[in-house]
């Protein structure tokens, strides 16, 4: 695999903070970069995902689909050469573990 093919990502997280830059194939799945945050997430946050499911990773302001690869998730424009791709983390606990929580209150 070429230098050219390999894509540096750093993922910010809701508080300002980052994890990464880590370097991606280019036909890495977004699947992958979100198994990666959530192995990778830093101790202490507040906010924690417990799973890949409740991890939305946003670039250019769009939410990125699980089958996609990072190659087609690359924004042509306003990229520069050895720059790194800045993804932003959400955490949405699932829908089921929230309702629990609200009927225990």
């Amino acid at each position: 695999m070429s230098e050219a093919d390999l894509v540096d990502i750093k993922f910010r997280l809701y508080d300002g903070s980052d994890i990464g830059p880590f370097r991606y194939s280019a036909t890495s799945t977004v699947d992958m970069l979100k198994q990666r945050i959530v192995s990778d997430w830093p101790k202490g946050k507040t906010v924690v995902p417990k799973a890949v499911n409740e991890v939305k990773l946003i670039s250019s302001g769009k939410i990125l689909e699980n089958d996609k690869t990072v190659g087609q998730c690359k924004v042509p424009f306003g990229e520069v050469a050895g720059g790194i791709i800045i993804m932003h983390v959400v955490v949405q606990p699932s829908l089921a573990k929230t309702k629990t929580e609200e009927y225990k209150l």
